[in-house]
């Protein structure tokens, strides 16, 4: 996480953050204590749970942090839409990337909105726990969360007790975590959220229905998928895997696909276009293979890109996963994404919309620092 030295430069655009948000609350109060939030959730305190964000903030019990999450008026779509429009004000290009992850946050209980036993990736096992689906930007100038949805069992959607108790909205229905993603997309589209390409694992790119929207919205992407998924050339169809082995020995490059805390991540990389009968020659479908230079280990990706596109291109593409992912895991060590102590469907949404504004902020902060020395060096 940066460190921001200048202080008042900090406390200025902290100021904005509240003149954003402003309009999303009815009173001053809720408004004032959400910016207190965010501020808390910056800061350096060991947990950021409702006793401690109320300590920091100079309050003497935690009841309006908890009003501000449970019963407080406020319109906290709308503060996720002025996240989404500070995030591409501040780091926005057109080559700007899409991800689309999920993440587990463990909880004890069967009461949390969407508990249940299910595999966490976080913790890499079959956990009681709820699951988060993010959406975040990437471009050179950084990377922050945009959008979530929780992801609500089929279970939970049919047992009115617990949707009640939970306080589910009544039109909430069961959601299958691509298509959660696909609101969220389907959102970042409808506010211009300039980009060129969507990225995200094999959760996502083995859902067909998620790829063939795509390509009806005419959004490139490089999606991961699991080795058996089945794909079609011309009028052929065949396994990911089986595909990759017609590949000729000289297909594969060396490339980086970003750098990592150790330097440059190399494999060695392959494309296999895929033509479809009648296709449009300005796009082409493809198979993308990436093995491990460590174990040859494969991994697999569908691409739908524009004609021309180069493998490092694609490359590079694939590998911005890893953004949402430290995203992620910055917001559950620094801003405390997952230290909510809220059960109902409201609460969730709200503590994590506000996390996330947390993170966005540091996010801005540092680019804008680094902007600012480099106009040092060059003076």
């Amino acid at each position: 996480m940066p460190e921001v030295e200048d202080v008042e430069l900090w406390a200025k655009e902290l100021h904005i953050v509240g003149m954003r948000i402003g309009g999303r609350f009815e009173r001053s109060e809720p408004r004032e204590r959400a910016v207190r939030y965010i501020q808390g959730l910056m800061s350096d305190i060991s947990r950021k749970n409702g006793w401690q964000l109320a300590e920091y903030a100079g309050e003497a019990t935690p009841d309006g942090m908890q009003r501000l999450l449970n019963t407080a008026t406020w319109d906290v779509d709308g503060v996720r839409d002025d996240l989404r429009a500070y995030v591409v004000e501040e780091i926005g290009t057109p080559e700007g990337i899409l991800v689309i992850d999920e993440t587990g946050f463990l909880k004890k209980g069967q009461h949390s909105v969407g508990v249940k036993r299910q595999y966490s990736g976080t913790a890499g096992r079959i956990e009681n726990c709820q699951i988060g689906v993010f959406l975040s930007y990437a471009s050179e100038k950084g990377h922050a969360l945009i959008d979530r949805e929780i992801y609500l069992p089929k279970e939970w959607t049919t047992d009115e007790s617990r949707r009640t108790t939970a306080k589910v909205p009544p039109t909430i229905q069961f959601a299958t975590k691509p298509e959660l993603a696909r609101q969220m997309l389907e959102r970042a589209f409808a506010a211009d959220v300039p980009c060129a390409w969507v990225t995200g694992d094999s959760i996502y790119g083995g859902d067909h229905r998620l790829r063939l929207w795509l390509e009806e919205q005419h959004r490139w992407f490089v999606l991961g998928i699991a080795k058996d998924e089945p794909l079609w050339c011309a009028f052929e169809q065949k396994r990911a895997d089986e595909w990759a082995t017609t590949l000729p020995d000289d297909a594969w490059q060396r490339l980086s696909c970003g750098d990592g805390a150790k330097g440059p991540r190399e494999y060695d990389w392959a494309l296999l276009p895929l033509p479809r009968w009648g296709q449009d020659p300005q796009i082409f479908h493809a198979l993308l293979v990436r093995c491990s230079v460590t174990d040859g280990e494969l991994a697999y990706y569908v691409v739908l890109a524009p004609a021309g596109t180069t493998l490092q291109t694609l490359v590079t593409v694939a590998g911005q996963r890893w953004t949402i992912e430290e995203c992620i895991e910055l917001g559950k060590h620094e801003v405390g994404l997952d230290e909510y102590e809220v059960r109902h469907w409201a609460g969730w949404y709200r503590h994590i919309t506000l996390s996330m504004w947390a993170l966005a902020f540091l996010t801005v902060t540092r680019h804008q620092a680094v902007q600012t020395e480099q106009a040092e060096k060059t003076a």
